[in-house]
């Protein structure tokens, strides 16, 4: 992905105030799922005057227009990422909250066997496996 959030959303004709810009930046440059506080911490650091208010409508405006792709892993917050990311599934670590992305060909190949048996073109999916750390020894 070579364009921005910031570039799709001048592209799609929003009006970027300063803090939406900031708020845009704050998620190009995240490599993790935050949530809407996450946001709100990183974005409030570059620009005091941002609110969480704020935060809160610029996600929602970014979700709606396409931009964001939200995931709710079980812990009851909503976490953000570019909804124009390299496709990825998500493996969320039931003890610490992580979120690692991974892609695998063999789960790619399954899912499309799988649609094709039931008589389906797969257009999109989203994986989500929720797991503990194995101990070893």
């Amino acid at each position: 992905m070579s364009d921005t959030i910031l570039s799709r959303c001048e592209a799609k004709g929003l009006r970027m105030t300063d803090q939406r810009r900031v708020i845009a930046r704050v998620l190009d440059d995240s490599d993790d799922h935050p949530d809407v506080e996450a946001l709100y911490a990183r974005a409030s650091a570059v620009d005091p005057k941002i609110s969480i208010a704020t935060v809160y409508r610029t996600v929602k405006l970014f979700e709606e227009a396409g931009l964001l792709e939200k995931h709710e892993f079980g812990d009851g917050r909503a976490r953000y990422e570019d909804a124009e990311r390299d496709h990825h599934d998500h493996l969320i670590d039931m003890n610490s909250g992580a979120v690692i992305e991974f892609c695998d060909p063999e789960i790619e190949a399954l899912q499309e066997r799988i649609a094709a048996k039931l008589g389906y073109r797969l257009k999109g999916h989203r994986l989500e496996l929720y797991g503990v750390p194995v101990k070893k020894g």
